[in-house]
């Protein structure tokens, strides 16, 4: 057996998978073997005694012509080198192509070049292979960066001040609110979410959030007061690496996070009017670019908005689009100031207790009547978020387990009330007087927010609106 292989070696050449071409130093065909006749389609017959490169080597991959003076194949009958080469295509007899990856061996006979073959394989698999795990290793990474961001979001929402308290309360005007939550929260519209700071306008877009379709997707929020006008667009939609100082690596924003569930963009009556076009184009179209960039991403997103102010005062007097305005206002949302439903105090308490327990290790089992009387005589201007702070510091400070609220409250209205006071009247000579008692600073441990329980940046926010200056 081992004879008849070596007389003829033709034998051991049919039998191997991978093409053989040989060639005279012409570029003539002398050998084609069946694996070659498999891969391409040309019988050995048609290619005998003819020119290879002129049917399946004349055209390089990207369809540009290939000379037959640059073949790496015939390069080799010229001077003799082997060559490697694996970027190159092979074409068909039926006018389609293939990858391949080929060697040329010069072929000597009595220290004088013959001529060259070549042996080449089909690698059109082993690319597709390559090219499906790498679009795979790039989807993990995307998804990875995507996790990543949203994992960093979320851990900044945790370490957030404690939140509003739950949805609770038995008021008519609660619980026609509620309806509403509960109807919209079915579909996609644009909610617009109206009421006065420290009602629970991020807890009722919470609610809507969890109560939809979309509350198995991301649940985003910005405020859209604490960033500057620049800043702010880069956080809505992100940035390019280098399109300002400091954007030392791309960065998506909260609409891309947002993609598939829900934005809430609070203190929306903050937002610059040059943000706002921006905005607007989101919301009819659903596309944005990055912060400079030039690719166009499209998000599927739920905007749910709110604010304290007066949208339509702001659309008449040039600060606020008139257009965005009518596409944030779709289902406006209005939530009772807690003066409005006083009768729900008792209901808040029992529940705000609860998440002191929690929050400081205590066990309170509640208020007396005496307290629950005082706290619905007052009038609450820093409504539920007041009413947070005032039952926090009266839990630090009490060692009984129910409460007696023998702290006084600011501007209690059982003491001098002046009842010609209208309410901003009133609000604007609260704030002027404890910022005279914090000596006009605003932030900090000494600051006017904290003594009123309110963020700095509404502090600043209702400054500007009823006109009071440090």
């Amino acid at each position: 057996m081992i004879k008849q292989f070596l007389n003829d070696p033709k034998l051991l050449l049919n039998a191997v998978g991978e093409g053989i071409y040989g060639f005279d130093l012409s570029g003539n065909a002398v050998f084609v073997n069946p694996a070659a006749e498999r891969m391409t389609g040309w019988k050995a017959e048609e290619l005998l005694g003819k020119k290879i490169h002129q049917y399946h080597h004349h055209t390089r991959a990207d369809g540009t012509p290939y000379p037959a003076d640059e073949c790496q194949i015939y390069c080799t009958m010229f001077d003799g080198k082997r060559r490697e080469v694996n970027n190159e295509v092979f074409w068909r007899k039926d006018g389609s192509s293939f990858a391949v990856e080929y060697t040329s061996t010069p072929v000597y006979r009595k220290n004088q070049l013959i001529g060259a073959v070549a042996i080449f394989r089909d690698i059109s698999q082993q690319q597709q292979t390559q090219n499906d795990l790498q679009n795979a290793l790039k989807k993990i990474k995307q998804l990875s960066e995507q996790l990543k961001d949203e994992n960093s979001y979320l851990i900044a929402e945790l370490n957030q001040d404690w939140q509003d308290s739950g949805l609770v309360g038995q008021s008519h005007v609660f619980q026609t609110m509620l309806d509403q939550i509960k109807l919209v929260s079915e579909t996609d519209t644009t909610v617009l979410i109206l009421g006065e700071n420290g009602t629970g306008k991020e807890l009722v877009a919470r609610n809507l959030y969890r109560l939809s379709k979309r509350s198995k997707h991301a649940f985003i929020k910005v405020n859209c007061a604490a960033f500057t006008p620049s800043l702010l667009e880069s956080e809505l939609f992100g940035h390019e690496k280098g399109a300002f100082t400091g954007a030392n690596e791309r960065r998506k924003g909260r609409f891309e996070l947002a993609d598939k569930g829900t934005l809430f963009l609070d203190e929306i009556a903050e937002l610059p009017l040059e943000s706002q076009s921006k905005l607007l184009r989101v919301l009819q179209e659903q596309e944005f670019e990055r912060v400079g960039g030039s690719q166009t991403l499209s998000v599927n997103i739920r905007v749910i908005a709110a604010t304290n102010r007066d949208l339509w005062q702001m659309v008449q007097k040039g600060s606020f689009r008139i257009d965005l305005y009518y596409r944030l206002n779709v289902f406006p949302i209005k939530v009772p100031a807690l003066r409005e439903r006083k009768e729900d105090i008792p209901y808040l308490c029992s529940n705000l207790i609860q998440q002191l327990n929690k929050r400081l290790g205590k066990q309170l089992k509640g208020l007396s009547k005496k307290a629950v009387t005082k706290l619905q005589a007052y009038d609450w201007p820093g409504n539920i978020r007041e009413l947070q702070n005032v039952l926090e510091r009266e839990a630090i400070l009490s060692k009984q387990s129910v409460l007696q609220l023998n702290q006084p409250l600011n501007g209690d209205t059982t003491q001098n009330v002046d009842e010609s006071l209208t309410l901003d009247e009133a609000q604007r000579l609260h704030i002027s007087r404890v910022l005279t008692l914090c000596n006009g600073q605003i932030s900090g441990s000494k600051g006017a927010a904290l003594k009123l329980g309110l963020p700095e940046s509404t502090l600043r926010s209702k400054m500007r609106k009823l006109g009071i200056n440090k």
